[in-house]
């Protein structure tokens, strides 16, 4: 628990597979120190640590995407603060562990709760505000802040 969380209190911690999606990030953003480029974490690996916010799109080309990215890193900070990781995957011709989990088709954004579950899917980009009024509903969110109503 402590690696990752490592990883998110210097930001949101976005992994993205490939130099065009790292491209692609870069020129929406003029900060890009909180991007780690390399393969994503297995999401049995995430289990009780992070929620994974997981971005596809057919190609880092596409507008959607880096909207997205754009949407993301707005509020990181407060991404962090909830343990989210963000993980991308623009290469549908690979195959990838998170394609053939999740099964997207397009574009698409994808929250996942800290026990794994898939706490929603969005065919659009999805501002950072809504992520986290999504993760701020979750019983495992207020679990964490000591705010759980029974």
């Amino acid at each position: 628990m402590r690696v990752i969380r490592s990883i998110v209190t210097i930001g949101l911690a976005v992994l993205a597979l490939g130099a065009n999606a790292q491209t692609a990030i870069d020129q929406g953003s003029e900060d890009s120190g909180i991007i780690a480029i390399g393969e994503p974490p297995a999401l049995e690996d995430l289990l009780w640590v992070a929620r994974p916010v997981v971005v596809f799109a057919d190609t880092p080309n596409d507008p959607r995407f880096a909207q997205q990215m754009e949407m993301l890193q707005e509020r990181q900070e407060d991404l962090a603060d909830r343990d989210v990781i963000v993980l991308v995957d623009t290469d549908p011709d690979a195959k990838g562990p998170l394609r053939l989990k999740l099964r997207p088709r397009g574009f698409g954004l994808v929250l996942i709760d800290k026990d794994g579950t898939v706490a929603k899917r969005r065919p659009a980009p999805t501002t950072s505000r809504e992520l986290i009024n999504l993760i701020d509903r979750m019983p495992s969110r207020h679990q964490e802040t000591g705010s759980f109503r029974q």
